[in-house]
């Protein structure tokens, strides 16, 4: 069965990440092993802030990606399931530097490790969970998922860099954030995506073409994030409704009501966003002017769109099982917010 007939089956029920989780479950089950063995250390702190984060949950995407993108190759070493446990590694780094940054208070409907623990040590455990990543990657040996895990380890730092000159900056392009965006989160997808088929030995075309497919699908994931921080739930984000907005971040939403609005409304958002001028009644105001300038359903259309590419590139690898489960999970991630 095909992509194609994977997108007409999934109108007729919900879309759900299960598929790929069930076509992963095995080496899942060793990822999550070394997971928790080398997040342990002598140092009591390390292990406790790690399994803080580690056991909070998580759909655990971005290891399942590099899991089936070796899988459906026919792969039959470990390698991907050690590239997996870094790839999640460097995730879970890049939460816990993210919030400090950031300043949040919650992850995964917790207290961030940095209100538990402090900063400084959730950014220490975050630099220790890197090195292990790249210990294990070494351990693979191949010398080419070690480049592409470690280019995108730089791009994701120079992301995060990105944000600092687009936080609380109502100026900020849509081009300029759509370069953040693919930068601190779809790289790590890109990367996840084509280590499967390195570590498998393929063709150059086929890296590129799961290079392409993480690479989409981690835009439209976070298009889908950013509109749900104004139109979701808690549930549904781990943290608090509006946690983007308190935190003045620029998101797609913002951009698109910013460039759209009076200068009466470019006031309130500089207000809320530039000065931290915050007042009772902003979120909600806020809301309704992203409703009013269509700026939500343009963000949602915009990750449909970036879904579109990922299933393009899906066509490109071998049909069975794995790319429909990988295009379920294009239709998963779009439905959060459908």
């Amino acid at each position: 069965m095909g992509v194609v007939a994977t997108q007409s089956d999934s109108k007729k029920s919900q879309p759900s990440i299960q598929p790929l989780v069930n076509l992963v479950t095995g080496g899942m089950e060793q990822v999550n092993q070394i997971i928790l063995s080398k997040a342990g250390s002598n140092v009591e702190l390390i292990p406790e802030i790690a399994k803080h984060l580690i056991s909070s949950g998580g759909k655990r995407l971005r290891p399942m990606l590099t899991l089936a993108c070796a899988d459906m190759f026919g792969y039959q070493g470990d390698g991907h399931v050690t590239l997996a446990a870094s790839v999640e590694f460097m995730h879970t780094a890049t939460l816990l530097h993210d919030d400090v940054v950031d300043e949040s208070d919650m992850r995964r409907g917790k207290l961030a490790a940095r209100k538990l623990w402090g900063n400084q040590a959730s950014v220490l455990v975050g630099d220790y969970l890197l090195g292990q990543a790249f210990k294990m990657m070494v351990d693979v040996g191949s010398l080419e998922a070690l480049r592409i895990l470690a280019e995108a380890s730089a791009v994701i730092a120079e992301g995060e860099v990105l944000q600092l000159g687009a936080a609380k900056n109502i100026a900020t392009s849509e081009a300029e954030y759509l370069r953040v965006i693919e930068a601190k989160t779809a790289a790590l997808f890109a990367a996840a995506a084509e280590v499967g088929p390195v570590i498998a030995g393929e063709s150059d075309a086929m890296k590129k073409a799961a290079r392409a497919y993480g690479m989409e699908l981690g835009l439209a994931f976070q298009l889908v994030d950013d509109a749900l921080d104004y139109g979701g739930s808690s549930a549904d984000l781990g943290k608090q409704v509006g946690d983007d907005f308190r935190e003045g971040k620029i998101t797609l939403p913002v951009v698109f009501a910013v460039a759209r609005g009076t200068d009466e409304d470019r006031t309130f958002w500089k207000r809320c966003l530039e000065t931290d001028g915050i007042q009772d009644g902003d979120l909600e105001h806020a809301i309704e002017l992203l409703g009013k300038y269509d700026a939500i359903s343009d963000t949602v259309q915009r990750a449909r769109d970036y879904g579109s590419g990922a299933l393009k590139a899906l066509e490109k690898l071998p049909q069975g099982a794995h790319t429909d489960a990988l295009a379920d999970a294009v239709a998963f991630c779009i439905s959060r917010v459908s």
